[in-house]
């Protein structure tokens, strides 16, 4: 899962806004928005949450400690060898 804080940290790490995770994820910019106001995990469907996990780790974020007691996010920079 991932919690409303790791939504916002990676979208902060990564330079996007809300619309182009929206873009890139398929989950609507509303919907992203409602997420991030909400403490925690939010209130939402489970797919939408993972479309947005997936899109994440897909960019190179990496989710990190338990998203309700520690909440975290890395970013992985792939570079060319």
């Amino acid at each position: 899962m991932v919690s409303s804080y790791q939504i916002k940290a990676a979208r902060a790490m990564l330079g996007w806004s809300a619309i182009e995770l929206a873009n890139r994820s398929g989950v609507g910019s509303a919907s992203i928005k409602r997420y991030e106001v909400q403490p925690g995990i939010p209130i939402a469907n489970t797919k939408n949450l993972m479309v947005i996990r997936n899109t994440f780790e897909e960019a190179g974020i990496e989710f990190t400690g338990d998203p309700l007691v520690n909440p975290g996010v890395t970013l992985r920079i792939k570079r060319d060898n």
